[in-house]
């Protein structure tokens, strides 16, 4: 039985018997193949104990890894063919990322076990004999992860590649600015970090909620780290999407930095980083100042990230103190602008020419459709299908993110014993009917949805034991949904997804990762007398 996660395209054939892995099994890699070589040797070699040596000419008890250009021409460099005979293995990836992502169904294939760091007495070395073919259906697999509401050291970000990886996800959108925390280092505004990175304390719990963790929260990544990251990142064929927020969700920067702010309106220079939840209103000034400001960290941002895409935000902006502000309406009525909604367009504008310029592409969420957005932007569409697909009919390319279907963030289950319950309910079947492409788009707009993108907001997520109750097993669920051709959502075989799945709890307790079981949260992932903000009823479908 092949209880692979995400589905594969096609299980050609399932016989009986297993190819038995021993110390003289060698890992033969052609050209192409060289970072899935060094990935696989580390990963099994340290569950399974063996060498496995580079091998040789001999035909038998190895696993080759190679690309081959038929694999290329049927399936497309993200697919893949994965044969087991009783005498070895073969990978045969479209490219270089379709061998990784064949090496990981073969790591799956092998067991559970597999996914340890260290060999058990008595683990399995044995892969089941199958011929499968595979390749996914879209090209953007995305994970978004909030690090500025709760700041997650480095090697937490690590393991979340791993995590990505082991469920074919190759985009990490890296939410790095927020009003409650600056958490990338930018040379030439040292105070960023310095004073934007920490808060002096927590709400604990939704905003409403009257409790507070009375104790300073904060971090940053060095440039360095964040290098090692991309690196990281890289070797799994994960592509790192930065973003930086403007001009809303600003008040960290604007706290270090307090010409940044609307200073004609408040007093900018007696605000801290925000320490509670919400939308502040504390917003950026639309002056040369800020404009050149921003420029310098996206300089900078640029030579960390080697992304196509640079995601800006642009979401949620409140423009009361631009309604306020002379120098706001001075340059709305100097530009010939309608008013603030084509000022904060034109704001993401300036940035999206500025990207242009320099090979890349801005990316921001669904409200920069708001007033205008300029050509080649992307659109992150949250608030529902409706900002994708008017994007989409505008020739915009879409990622499909609507916080109704796949905010992680979302409560999992309607009981009483839910941990900080935000939002709609959201069960792993519900994330496993999640149906990217909306209905209504004819067939080239439809081509324009890049592909789909969970998102983990950790206002309430206060470590990576949250995160991870959060994300799993959800996040397998979604993986599935972003990978393989799934029929329409009310055909989809749930239940044979959640037999999948009993295999795969086993791998993510291999992994250490703190799911939700499916009988609900254990003990110490509840949290009594912690108020969050549940929304009854279905969401939505819009």
């Amino acid at each position: 039985m092949v209880d692979v996660i995400p589905e594969p395209l096609d299980v050609l054939s399932h016989g009986d018997g297993f190819f038995e892995l021993d110390a003289g099994t060698g890992l033969v890699a052609g050209e192409g193949a060289e970072r899935t070589e060094r990935w696989l040797r580390g990963a099994l070699g340290a569950a399974t104990g063996l060498p496995l040596p580079p091998g040789g000419s001999a035909d038998d008890n190895v696993i080759r890894l190679c690309v081959d250009p038929a694999v290329t021409a049927e399936l497309g460099a993200e697919g893949y063919r994965l044969t087991v005979a009783p005498t070895g293995a073969q990978v045969a990836g479209g490219g270089p990322a379709g061998l990784f992502w064949g090496a990981q169904t073969l790591r799956q294939l092998l067991g559970p076990d597999a996914f340890r760091r260290a060999p058990l007495p008595g683990g399995s070395r044995r892969l089941p004999l199958c011929r499968l073919q595979d390749a996914p259906r879209f090209p953007w697999r995305g994970l978004m992860l909030d690090v500025a509401r709760h700041f997650m050291p480095k090697e937490g970000v690590l393991r979340y590649l791993d995590l990505m990886a082991a469920h074919k996800l190759n985009v990490f959108h890296l939410h790095l600015t927020d009003d409650q925390g600056w958490r990338v280092r930018i040379e030439r505004y040292p105070r960023l970090t310095e004073v934007g990175s920490w808060r002096p304390r927590t709400k604990f719990g939704h905003r409403a909620s009257p409790l507070w963790e009375e104790k300073p929260h904060g971090g940053h990544y060095t440039q360095d780290d964040i290098r090692e990251i991309v690196a990281y990142a890289a070797e799994r064929h994960i592509t790192v999407v930065p973003e930086i927020d403007v001009p809303g969700h600003s008040q960290a920067a604007i706290a270090a930095y307090p010409e940044l702010g609307n200073t004609d309106v408040i007093d900018t220079a007696s605000l801290t980083v925000w320490d509670t939840w919400g939308i502040s209103p504390n917003v950026l000034a639309p002056t040369d100042n800020t404009l050149r400001f921003y420029e310098g960290v996206f300089e900078e941002v640029l030579e960390l990230f080697p992304s196509e895409f640079i995601h800006v935000g642009g979401d949620e902006c409140l423009k009361d103190q631009w309604r306020a502000s002379p120098v706001a309406q001075a340059r709305i009525k100097e530009l010939g602008l309608a008013g603030e909604d084509e000022l904060q367009a034109w704001f993401v504008g300036h940035f999206a020419k500025w990207l242009s310029a320099r090979g890349r592409r801005l990316i921001g969420w669904d409200e920069i459709l708001e007033g205008g957005v300029a050509e080649g932007a992307a659109v992150a569409s949250w608030r529902g299908y409706g900002g994708g697909i008017a994007a989409a009919r505008a020739g915009h390319d879409v990622v499909m993110c609507p916080e109704q279907h796949v905010y992680l963030d979302h409560r999992q289950a309607d009981g009483a014993d839910e941990p900080v319950p935000i939002g709609y309910v959201r069960t792993l079947e519900d994330v496993y009917r999640f149906e990217p492409v909306p209905p209504g788009l004819d067939e080239s707009q439809a081509r324009r949805i890049l592909g789909t993108q969970a998102n983990l907001w950790t206002e309430v997520m206060e470590d990576h034991a949250r995160v991870d109750y959060q994300a799993f097993p959800r996040l397998a669920a979604f993986a599935e949904v972003a990978w393989s051709a799934l029929p329409a959502p009310a055909e989809r075989d749930f239940a044979g997804f959640e037999r999948r799945m009993a295999t795969h709890y086993r791998r993510l307790d291999a992994l250490g990762v703190a799911y939700r079981p499916p009988a609900g949260p254990l003990p110490w992932q509840r949290r009594p007398g912690v108020p969050g903000r549940p929304i009854d009823g279905p969401p939505p479908n819009r």
